[in-house]
């Protein structure tokens, strides 16, 4: 977990974006919580990235299937902080879907909150069209619908 923290405090403009975690003091025990509340979810997974020597730079939660469309989602890509625009991001990315063609799915989705213009901007270069803008489930915060089709 001390790697898990390690990358989302290499991320605090993301974590102070988010709301969720203060970046600057990190609570291990319950960003573990909360990442095994997720993984434990019905079609749910977190996936590590690690670079060949070992070293975790990136991580994704993907839900295989949601309740209200169907779709699978992903529902969080970090990379570490030292790594952006290295296209690492693009690579995760593109194992993720390659990962969902395999299991025939049609189309992914995904949020991206509001206040994130560079996160939507990072989506629509990979190909990610907007389909809606509406509250996240878990805090109600303005989000961007985005899907791709796979297929």
């Amino acid at each position: 977990m001390a790697e898990v923290a390690d990358l989302y405090a290499s991320n605090p403009g993301y974590c102070r974006t988010a709301g969720e975690y203060d970046p600057e003091h990190l609570p291990t025990e319950r960003l573990e919580a909360d990442l095994r509340e997720e993984a434990e979810g019905e079609g749910c997974e977190v996936l590590l990235a690690r670079e060949r020597h070992g070293r975790l730079v990136g991580l994704v939660c993907l839900l295989d299937r949601h309740p209200t469309d169907g779709f699978p989602w992903i529902g969080l890509l970090m990379v570490h902080g030292d790594l952006h625009r290295q296209g690492m991001g693009r690579r995760l990315t593109a194992v993720v879907e390659e990962r969902l063609r395999e299991r025939r799915h049609r189309g992914v989705r995904l949020a991206v909150l509001e206040n994130n213009p560079s996160a939507t901007a990072f989506w629509s270069s990979l190909g990610w069209r907007e389909i809606d803008r509406r509250a996240d489930n878990q805090h109600g915060r303005p989000c961007v619908v985005m899907h791709k089709q796979l297929l």
